[in-house]
């Protein structure tokens, strides 16, 4: 019996997923995309504009005895980098010391990052492995966001196995502080111009000397 040909979604879609799959009827859909161009495996023109925008992720490492971990990465926008078309890579600022991601990863190199713009509601699931560069400071200027306040102590670099879109539905419509306060003060920009305008209309009305 041939063996099923291998595809980037293998990454997530494991014999036990597929079974899932099949028993809750979804199977048969996810087939045919996996006879297609299925999920991309190199970083494209899209999704490194994507990443350019996000301020923050999540990364997901698991120990040797499986246990899962999800840890909160924030930065200023875009200090996720694409280092080249098969390879991400971040600065690891100091923080609180400990090192549960990094504990992870000497045991077991594979990771998860999750991106979201809730904005927009949109949603990217990347599927590699990392490598923890301890001593390589050209490196670390490279991927250091100039003029940002923490101390960066090493690089964290992830080869891309796959990665793939989430549909928005159960998304929360969410906006950055700092853009709800420049749109409020866009609006209130247009509330004095018309204002403004509505006084020289009032001003230039005929009659309005004479009082009539």
């Amino acid at each position: 019996m041939a063996q099923a040909r291998a595809v980037p979604s293998d990454v997530a879609f494991t014999g036990a997923v597929k079974a899932v799959q099949a028993s809750k009827g979804s199977r048969k859909a996810y087939a045919r995309m996996e006879q297609g161009e299925g999920w991309e495996t190199r970083v494209t023109e899209g999704l490194a504009a994507f990443i350019a925008e996000r301020d923050s992720f999540f990364l997901a490492t698991a120990n040797a005895g499986r246990q899962p971990y999800i840890q909160h990465r924030g930065g200023p926008k875009g200090f996720l980098r694409v280092v080249d078309e098969s390879t991400l890579g971040f600065t690891d600022f100091s923080g609180n010391r400990q090192y549960i991601s990094l504990g992870n990863l000497a045991e077991n190199p594979k990771v998860h990052v999750f991106l979201i713009d809730y904005e927009h509601r949109r949603r990217v699931k990347v599927w590699g492995e990392a490598e923890v560069v301890e001593d390589d400071p050209a490196l670390l200027a490279r991927l250091t966001p100039e003029g940002y306040a923490a101390r960066p102590e090493r690089v964290i670099l992830i080869r891309v196995a796959a990665w793939d879109v989430n549909c928005p539905k159960h998304i929360p419509v969410k906006m950055d502080a700092a853009d709800v306060a420049e749109a409020l003060a866009a609006r209130d920009r247009r509330i004095e111009e018309l204002e403004a305008q509505l006084r020289r209309m009032e001003a230039e009305r005929p009659g309005r000397e004479s009082g009539a």
